[in-house]
């Protein structure tokens, strides 16, 4: 029955990152290569949830008090003016709601640009849409922003611009001056901006996230998606957004309706209380995952990893293997699963531009085959789950870790 498959069902891959949490999760390994938290999600919003549970919220909802809110963060967070009523699309996750952004505005053969590494799902959701990615390679080690390339990978048929910031998998925070590099090319070709925000509020070292709506000429084209999944924990309750220009947003609810008709009515009414959550939240949300981030990079420091770029934000690492390391990505994670008992993810699955800039040889071992020596390391982890994995890989490296 094989042939009966479609093609485009065909030509899609089970995600690496999924398969490494469910091989964890049968070999009893500490998980650190899905980008779920493992402790539990803030009270208030749990116990909004159960309540709307035990009222019935159980039918097809739309609940249009979260667009109110929405617009009103948009507007005190960006000055951006938002119509709630026509400007916002509620969606199952980030996910959906950045898949129907690209099936509402990308034609077969239309091109749309990528900064690379890129998360899984961006190519997905282009090349099913009819869609051609085309990637444009961050300069390791800082991940910054080529301009030159960046200006030279525009085409008569470049139709949007991809921007994913805080960004995953290697934590960057676009500065203001690439954005607005972005920005003017968008206006000048004629081009829209489909943003991934959903770690939004996860920034450090008093960095602060821009999205690029905000710049001059920038709202009118660009469609901002997020959720609630990374902010307040609930990555498994599928509430995310698009926030756009009344024509595209309207066809995205459109596309949304189709084919998930309504995300979770019970989590609709949560995610009106983690919206109004105070500013206090969001402040100890950046110090317990600055201070997560601080620990796992002083540990993958002392075993020997190449650290050269602190993430700015996102909860990821992406850490370059040690020098006296002649495994590659891949190999690695497999030795640690077995040997440590702690997963991550090979970074060459974020990775699809092969470089062979004279410039990078000094970067790894291997020349302008970076791609093959980073590991993305999860640390959305309680702290007791992050020290039992820092003694594990520590012990294996053969290198103590005191985590004091």
């Amino acid at each position: 029955m094989e042939g009966k498959v479609s093609k485009v069902a065909q030509s899609l891959k089970a995600s690496p990152i999924q398969e490494l949490s469910h091989l964890a999760q049968r070999c009893g390994a500490i998980n650190l290569a899905e980008g779920f938290p493992d402790f539990p999600a803030p009270s208030q919003i749990k116990q909004a949830a159960v309540s709307a549970i035990n009222s019935d919220f159980n039918q097809y909802r739309h609940v249009q008090g979260i667009c109110d809110h929405l617009a009103q963060l948009m507007k005190r967070k960006h000055s951006l003016d938002v119509d709630p009523h026509t400007d916002i699309a509620i969606c199952c996750g980030q996910t959906e709601a950045f898949a129907a952004a690209v099936f509402a505005t990308i034609n077969q053969g239309d091109e749309v640009m990528l900064f690379d590494p890129a998360y899984e799902t961006y190519e997905t959701c282009i090349s099913l849409a009819g869609g051609i990615p085309v990637y444009v390679a961050l300069d390791p080690p800082f991940w910054s922003l080529n301009y030159d390339t960046f200006m030279k990978s525009f085409t008569v048929r470049t139709k949007a611009v991809v921007l994913n910031s805080p960004h995953n998998p290697t934590g960057r925070v676009f500065t203001k001056d690439e954005l607005e590099v972005i920005a003017e090319a968008c206006r000048k070709m004629d081009c829209l901006a489909i943003t991934d925000e959903v770690y939004e509020y996860i920034t450090y070292d008093m960095g602060k996230h821009i999205s690029i709506a905000s710049l001059p000429g920038m709202q009118e084209r660009t469609i901002v998606t997020s959720s609630l999944s990374k902010t307040f924990s609930v990555t498994g309750w599928r509430i995310g957004w698009a926030i756009a220009p009344a024509v595209f947003a309207s066809a995205i609810r459109n596309i949304h309706v189709k084919i998930t008709d309504s995300a979770p009515a019970p989590f609709q009414e949560a995610a009106l209380t983690a919206l109004q959550s105070p500013s206090k939240y969001f402040e100890s949300l950046r110090t317990d995952y600055e201070m997560k981030r601080d620990y796992i990079l002083k540990m993958l420091v002392r075993v020997g990893f190449q650290i050269k770029f602190k993430p700015q934000g996102s909860f990821f690492i992406f850490a370059e293997l040690p020098h006296d390391f002649q495994l590659s990505d891949v190999d690695f994670v497999a030795e640690m699963i077995q040997k440590a008992g702690v997963t991550a993810v090979p970074g060459r699955g974020f990775f699809h531009v092969e470089s062979n800039s004279t410039n990078l040889k000094d970067l790894s071992p291997t020349g302008s085959n970076y791609q093959k020596r980073y590991i993305r390391f999860a640390f959305c982890k309680s702290n007791s789950t992050l020290s039992a994995a820092a003694q594990k890989i520590s012990s294996w490296m053969g290198k103590a870790f005191c985590s004091s």
